[in-house]
This record gives structure tokens, C-alpha cells and sequence, in this order.
């Protein structure tokens, strides 16, 4: 299991502007090489991908990018993490347009750098601990609280 390197997702945004796009391709070979390294397996080369994402105009982004959600599920669990299932909504983000290389990667890179940094940090340092159970008897009663005090019965 080989760790990717951490990114910072707006400074992805902003590349992937400067760049007109092709930071994303970059992008594409990176973490398809990254994520096949930790998971210990490859369907495709990270050359391949980026090839089939030109040949295909970006259509071939649509499925890396739903892959790449499914991806990083898995490693969320290897690691410890809840799994973080990502590939609907990356889905969707490429059919309305804002998604993957046809609209220059605008959202789907940098949700997907967000978790694949997650993954990468708790890899390094552990899984984050689960939130702390309250104690039993929670809210902890007042302290020093005087009950009211009852009226004396009258005295014959």
C-alpha cells in the first residue's frame, strides 16, 4: 500500500482554470496512478486513461469519474474511514455540466482531491477516534440547588 501525495483542492481549481483543462489530464494520471498503487491493483494504466479521455472527447471521463468514487470508497474502508461513496454525485455533476472534462473539470476534481486527502492523512495517522459517548447520567445534574421548602403545618 503506497500513499498519493496530498493536494490542495482550490490550488487544483485554479490549475485546472490556468491551464484551460489540461491540469486536469495531469489530474486524471495522478490519482489514477495513486489509487491503483494504495488499492494494489490496476484495471487500466494512468497513460491509458488519459488517452481514452481525449479519444473519447470526455466521455471516458464520465465513467473514471463514477470509478473513481467506487475507488475511493474502498480505500476509505482500508483505512479506516467511513466509506465515502462519492460516485453518484460525481455522476451527476457530469451530466449537468459541471463535473468532469468537458465543463474543464470544475467540481469533481476537487471533491475528489478532498477525500482522496482524508484518505491519505488518516493512512498516515490513523483512522479518526469515534465521537466520545456522553456519561450516563447526561446533562450532569446542578450543583448546590436547594429544593424549595415546604410550609410548616400550623401549630395548635
Amino acid at each position: 500500500m503506497r500513499l498519493g501525495t496530498p493536494r490542495d483542492p482550490a490550488l487544483t481549481l485554479i490549475l485546472i482554470f490556468l491551464t484551460c483543462g489540461l491540469y486536469y489530464l495531469y489530474f486524471i494520471y495522478v490519482t489514477s496512478q495513486e489509487t491503483s498503487e494504495f488499492l494494489g491493483e490496476q484495471e487500466y494504466s494512468p497513460g491509458v486513461e488519459v488517452l481514452l479521455s481525449l479519444l473519447t472527447c470526455g466521455l471516458w471521463n464520465i465513467y473514471w469519474d463514477y470509478r473513481i468514487g467506487k475507488r475511493s470508497a474502498e480505500m476509505c474502508q482500508r483505512v479506516g474511514l467511513p466509506a465515502t461513496d462519492n460516485s453518484t454525485l460525481y455522476l451527476i455533476l457530469d451530466l449537468v455540466g459541471v463535473g468532469g472534462f468537458g465543463s474543464l473539470g470544475i467540481l469533481n476534481p476537487v471533491l475528489q482531491q478532498d477525500v482522496l486527502n482524508r484518505i491519505w492523512k488518516a493512512a498516515m495517522t490513523g483512522p479518526p477516534p469515534p465521537p466520545s459517548a456522553p456519561p450516563s447520567s447526561w446533562p450532569p445534574p446542578p450543583e448546590n440547588v436547594q429544593t424549595p421548602r415546604q410550609p410548616r403545618p400550623p401549630q395548635l
